[in-house]
This record gives structure tokens, sequence and C-alpha cells, in this order.
């Protein structure tokens, strides 16, 4: 047989093997897809058992599955130390832009990092192309090593971050240490930083950068009585300063009115950039534990007072928020000043630069504020392009059309290689972690290219099938064909209306809610125990069933009327606790109906704009607003009308004790 005759044949059967697959996997689920599903849990129970011999057997038997990669795999992962470079490279490379090959890679590289083996991770480093932050650490660890000291330009905001972090940001931050690009004006405000947040060791040894040498034992005895040093400390040195940052802060974290009370004498005599790193530690502190010491204005006056001495990009956004919960408006200016080019950007910032102008009088401010809130009501229609539409006297009639994939695009979907590992894995009940990890690479990669049609398929698809919550992935990451219906599923939507509607709440608000907490996954359970659809707590169901006058049935939350039934009518309770207001009622929802209350206003009432943004807990502030901006596009879908959202966010009153 000639050349020619064998490439033909070869292609036509295997373009024929193509065919009789996708027919099997999709439309009869077939033996090939049982025998699939046979071998690939059997080689993970290999893999889980450290089953190395057996693993090779699957990678033999399982070469030509869609799922093939996975016993090769998790051979290479079960010794990824003392693989070498060229075994993670060679898997890459035959398995060009997979999920599991970029996550080996990225794996490879922390774990040489671990070992300080920088040259061996480095010819890995193309192959990482989706790094978390730890991996994004360990990454640039190994780019500095490796002759690249220009990385540590990018990573300031590690340097100077003093919350939680992972390990290798840890270490990166050593390493910048010794590095020529940080200033000593760089090291101060790391070292007060550090101080600040009472970290004793890693302060020391940022001191030591510097040419101070802080003394373990004399921060260990400061810690033990801080305000007691504060009254009888030095003031005449580097190191004296120093220690009265370190001691201002222990004060504030344990007693901020102590702080704030003690902090003009402090400041007696000291140079004005160290009066106003003083005044930044304390403010830094009453902005970070709201929670516990409720919302002062002395906080933001001392943020005020800092003004003048850099401020992190963590503490310009601190400030941005109190100053936001306050009205105080030129502070807002001031703060969103201070912030970094990327954070100015934001959608964020750029509405409260606009609301900031909004307020002053003069003519040019509000012409000033109406270009940023015409810039953002065009860019999207996400919670603060909608709040900016508002401002602008624009109401939100209808979503984009409604785009539908063509035959061609669900063709492409059966050929995708990243789609089909997804669909394969989730029909063949794999562990969520790698179903979902390959899917959300398969949306990457679609998005990457701008392949809208691609991504409407999966969305299609994926609804079709009921699995809600992965189609919203994909519909959400459109570029210019756009399709709401999949973006905001609306399943079991007679359920959803009518137990809303029994219980006087907007339908659209609790199909807001539920595609927040649950993505409309029937099954979802939460680290804290919450439940099904709308993430019912047992106790809370336990209240909610009481109230109704039933028995209470843990199984039963499991079904989707119930679920919804006792959701709804927990939601409507909240918002009649809570002044009848949908944005303390979707805070409570989250965050516990005392803890929304705790957060109203003392003296007059505040705007829901303000309320929502000075949130302290970073996952309730963006659950309400996504749950508000949800609510509108639910609105339109359930064909309510125009929307405002202003209208389904009236001001947060007084809180009465």
């Amino acid at each position: 047989m000639q050349v020619e005759q064998i490439r033909w044949v070869s292609r036509y059967f295997y373009q024929r093997s193509i065919k009789i697959y996708l027919l099997s996997f999709w439309a009869l689920g077939s033996s090939a897809v049982i025998a699939a599903e046979q071998q690939f849990n059997d080689a993970l129970r290999a893999a889980n058992a450290g089953n190395i011999s057996q693993l090779q057997q699957y990678s033999a038997s399982m070469q030509d599955d869609v799922l093939g990669y996975y016993p090769e795999y998790w051979t290479l992962n079960s010794n990824l130390a003392t693989q070498p470079a060229n075994a993670i490279i060679h898997f890459a490379q035959r398995y060009p832009n997979a999920a599991m090959s970029e996550k080996l890679a990225a794996d490879f590289v922390e774990e040489k990092v671990k070992m300080a083996a920088f040259s061996d991770a480095q010819p890995v480093l193309p192959y990482v192309t989706n790094p978390d932050q730890a991996e994004r650490c360990a990454v640039a660890q190994v780019r500095a090593k490796t002759g690249d000291e220009l990385v540590f330009a990018e990573y300031k905001d590690v340097w100077l971050t003093t919350n939680s972090q992972p390990e290798s940001c840890h270490g990166l931050g050593r390493m910048m240490l010794s590095s020529s690009l940080l200033t000593s004006s760089d090291r101060q405000q790391r070292l007060y930083a550090q101080l600040r947040a009472g970290q004793s060791g890693p302060a020391i040894a940022t001191a030591q950068s510097i040419g101070l040498n802080l003394s373990l034992a004399q921060l260990n005895q400061i810690q033990a009585n801080p305000l007691n040093y504060l009254w009888t400390a030095p003031k005449e040195s580097l190191t004296d300063y120093a220690y009265l940052v370190f001691a201002l802060g222990r004060t504030a974290d344990s007693d901020l009115n102590s702080a704030l009370q003690t902090l003009p004498r402090v400041q007696q005599g000291l140079p004005t950039d160290v009066q106003k790193y003083l005044s930044r530690t304390v403010a830094y502190i009453g902005g970070t534990t709201v929670m516990k010491n409720n919302f002062n204005i002395e906080v933001l006056n001392q943020f005020d007072a800092s003004y003048g001495v850099p401020f992190t990009e963590e503490e310009a956004e601190i400030y941005a928020r109190q100053a936001i919960r306050f009205g105080r408006w030129n502070s807002v200016l001031l703060a969103i000043e201070q912030m970094s080019v990327t954070q100015k950007q934001e959608d964020r910032w750029q509405y409260w630069l606009a609301r900031a102008y909004d307020a002053r009088n003069d003519a040019q401010s509000k012409q000033t504020a109406q270009g940023i809130y015409q810039k953002l009501a065009n860019a999207g229609d996400d919670y603060h392009n909608l709040l900016a539409k508002d401002h602008l006297g624009q109401r939100y009639y209808q979503s984009p059309p409604a785009e539908q994939p063509s035959h061609s695009d669900l063709q492409r979907l059966d050929q995708d290689i990243h789609f089909r590992r997804a669909f394969t894995l989730r029909n063949i009940n794999a562990p969520a972690s790698y179903v979902n990890r390959e899917w959300n690479w398969a949306v990457r990669q679609a998005y990457l290219k701008h392949d809208d049609g691609l991504l409407l398929a999966a969305a299609k698809r994926a609804t079709e099938m009921g699995w809600y919550d992965r189609a919203i992935y994909a519909a959400e990451r459109t570029s210019n064909k756009h399709n709401y219906a999949y973006r905001y599923a609306t399943p079991h939507q007679t359920t959803v209306v009518n137990h809303s509607r029994n219980v006087g709440i907007d339908p659209a608000w609790a199909y807001g809610l539920m595609r927040q907490e649950s993505r409309f996954v029937t099954a979802a359970r939460s680290h804290v125990g919450a439940g099904g659809l709308m993430q019912i707590m047992p106790n809370t169901a336990k209240q909610v069933a009481r109230q109704m006058g039933e028995s209470y049935n843990p199984a039963a939350l499991t079904d989707s009327n119930t679920n919804i039934r006792y959701g709804t009518y927990y939601l409507s309770m909240i918002q009649n606790q809570l002044s009848a207001n949908p944005v303390l009622a979707t805070a409570g929802y989250n965050a516990g109906p005392n803890r929304a209350k705790r957060w109203q206003p003392d003296t007059q009432s505040l705007a829901a704009d303000q309320y929502v943004e000075a949130i302290p807990l970073a996952e309730t502030r963006d659950y309400v607003k996504n749950v508000m901006s949800n609510a509108v596009h639910y609105g339109i879908l359930l064909q309510q009308g125009p929307q405002v959202i202003e209208s389904r966010m009236p001001n947060i009153p007084v809180r009465f004790q």
C-alpha cells in the first residue's frame, strides 16, 4: 500500500473512531464510557494507595482514552520532588495546554522552591501559565534566583502585605531583603508594617537590612505591657521609633480607645514622618478591627493625619472604605489618589471616585463625575456599572439579545479535548475537584481565544444537563455574544416564584441570592454545614420548621422544594427583623442578622451603597453586591419591567438599640 493510501486509511479510521466515540459518549452512554469510568476510578484508587506499578499498567491501557493522561500524571505527582525537570516538560509537551499538565508544572515549581532547587525549576517555568498566589510567588523566586532580579519590582504587594500569605510569598519577601532595587524608604515602610502587625521575627530581619538592631527580648517585654511602655518610651533614635510603632500597634490591637487617647502624647517631639506613621498604625488597626470595635470617626481622622507617608494598596483601600462610610468625600479622593494605577482603574474605585467628585459643588467636578459614570455605564452591567447607570438616570430595560451557539459551535464542543475531558469526568461521577478543574481550564482556553461560540455551546449543553454552576461559569466569560438565560439560570421557577410570593419577598431577589449561594447545585454543602440551593444551616432549618409548625427532618433539606421553601421563609424573617430593608437582609443572610444590624449607622441614615462598601467582611461585602446585581438581571428575566438597582437598595436606617 502506498504511503498516501496508508495516511488516508489511518485518517479515515481515526475520524471514524472519534465519531463513534462521540455518538456513544453523548447519546448512548455506551460501554466505552463505562470502561472509561472503571479504568479512571480504578486508577484513582491505585494512585491514592500509592500503587505505582498498577498506575503504570493503567497508563498503558488508557493511553488512547480521553482521560488517558491521568495515570501518568498521578505517577509523576506521587514523587514530584525527585522528578527531573525533563519528565515534567515531556508530559507537558505530549499533553499541551492541558489542565493537569499546567498543574503538574506549577506543583513541580513549588516543590523545587521548597527545596531551594531553583535551577531545577527554571526550565519548567514556561509551562506554568495560570498560577495562583502561592505559585506566582514560587515562580518569582525562581526567576530572581536564576538571574532576573527585576522581577522584584512586580511584587511590591507581597513585600508590604502583613496579612496571611502562602509560605512561598514569605520566602519571596525574605529574598527581596537583599535586593538593591528596594530603597531604604521601601524597607522602612515594610518594617513599620510588620511592627504594627506584631510580626517580631520578620521585623527584626527587615530592620537589620537598614542597619537597625532590634532586640527580640525588648519586643517581648513591650508585648507584655505595651501601654505602660508608651508612657516612658525614649524617642531619640530610629530604633526607639521602631519600638514605639510596635508598642502602639499592640496597644491598638488590644484596646483601640486607649491607643487613640494615648497617641497625641506619644507623638510629641517626634519627627513629622514618624508622627504620621504612628497615626497610620492606629488608623490601620482601627480600620481592620471594625468587627470588634465598630466604626469610629477617629480612625478616619488618623488616616487623614497620616497622609503624606506612602500607602500600601491595602492601607489605601481601608482608608477609602472608612471615608466612604462617613461620607468624607475629600478623604475618599485622597485615598484613591494613593492607590496603585491598577487599583484606581477597577470599577469599584472608579465609581467611588465619581461619587466623591459628584459630592462637590463646582460644575467641573460634577462634569468629571458624569464622565466617569458614563464610562462605567457603557462598560458592562455588573454592580458598579448598574449603580453608574442609576446616577445617569438610565433604566436597565433588557438583557443583551440571547445569542445561541451555531451547529458548528456544538460540533467544535464535541471535538474540544478540554471540554471532552470535563464532560467525561462528570458523566462518570469523578471527584468534583477533577471535574471542575478540567471544566474551568476548558473555559479559560476558550475565553483566552475570545471564542464566544464555544463558550455558549458549553453553557447550553451544561444547562440542558442541569449542570447550572458550570453553565454559569462558561456563560459569564463571553466577550461579545451573550445569553443571560444561561448566565442567570432559572431552575425550579414555579417553586421559587410561588414560595417567594407566599412570604412576601421578590422572586428576583430570591433568585439572586440563590445563584450566589449555590449556583443551583442541589447537593451543595459549605464548610460550615450549610446545605442545598439556599445553603440553609441546620439550626436555621430547625428554627424555620418550628416557626412553620413542622417537624424538622435533616434529610428534607436535600429536597429542592423544601430547601427553597425554608430559605425564602428565613429570608422574609430576616427582612422583617431588619427594617424591611433588602440590603440589610442580604447582609444578614450571609453574615447573620445581628452583624448586619450592628453595621447600621448610629445617628443618621446612610446611603445603601456606602453601607455595602464599608461592610468589614470582604465575603459579605462582595456577596451583597452580587446578590443585588443578580436581582436586577432576574427582574428582567422574570419580566418585571425596567430595572433600577438603587430602587432595590433603599437608605439604611439608624440602628435602634
